[in-house]
């Protein structure tokens, strides 16, 4: 009899042990929990925002710049040297195709997340004469390489610079590929009359390099150049 109450005894003992560690390590947890919310979520996101303030503001507050393309406020700005602006009139470089909305819509940034074989992809889709009210149209390659060939007055075997004609992942990419600005300096130059060497320069200054001289690919800056050739229409005679 003695030993059946010595063996409860210590198992509710047992029990009242592992109830009290459990508890232990649940408000360890609990702190730890705190600790880290109150440094992840409040003193680093604080720091960083801090020091992106001091040390770099005009970056940190997004890049904006003025009708000169000089860096500015919210009030005088009219656009980012980040985010592509859609241009599709003659005296303009022109960016690739976006799928961000209607194209190159800040508040619904996407690709096409179609695959390099996709069909829709390659060969696009045309519009439901059913659903009158809605344009489920999609420009595959095939026809974003014969509008590129007839907007630039190319010959029509002329090859196009892939990112003429693909989506970025983005869809509010600025850039494009030096050669793309290539076949676009001919259009440009004739629609605001001015030198086709002029216009290169432009494109040269308007470039951004690969970062530390290794990192992705040179790009054209479509945002700043198209803003620099404004310019340059404004200080030219007859413009």
């Amino acid at each position: 009899m003695q030993a059946i109450v010595n063996e409860s005894v210590g198992a509710r003992v047992a029990r009242e042990s592992a109830t009290s560690a459990i508890g232990n390590e649940t408000m360890v947890s609990l702190r730890a929990l705190a600790v880290i919310l109150v440094v992840c979520c409040g003193m680093y996101p604080l720091a960083v925002y801090g020091l992106g303030q001091v040390l770099f503001p005009w970056k940190a507050n997004g890049s904006l710049i003025d009708k000169d393309g000089k860096p500015t406020t919210p009030e005088n700005a009219v656009g980012s040297r980040l985010l592509g602006q859609s241009f599709t009139s003659p005296p303009y470089f022109h960016l690739r195709p976006s799928a961000a909305g209607s194209g190159y819509d800040g508040a619904n940034s996407s690709g096409t997340n179609l695959g390099a074989i996709s069909d829709k992809l390659l060969n696009g889709v045309a519009d439901d004469p059913n659903t009158k009210d809605v344009d489920e149209s999609f420009a595959g390659i095939k026809q974003l390489v014969r509008a590129y060939r007839d907007e630039n007055g190319l010959a029509p075997d002329a090859l196009v610079p892939a990112d003429a004609v693909t989506r970025s992942a983005s869809g509010l990419d600025p850039h494009v590929s030096p050669q793309n600005a290539e076949l676009q300096v001919a259009r440009v130059a004739k629609a605001r009359g001015v030198p086709a060497d002029r216009v290169r320069a432009l494109i040269d200054e308007n470039t951004d390099k690969r970062d530390l001289g290794i990192f992705g690919e040179d790009g054209v800056n479509v945002t700043t150049l198209n803003i620099a050739l404004d310019r340059l229409s404004q200080q030219s005679p007859g413009q």
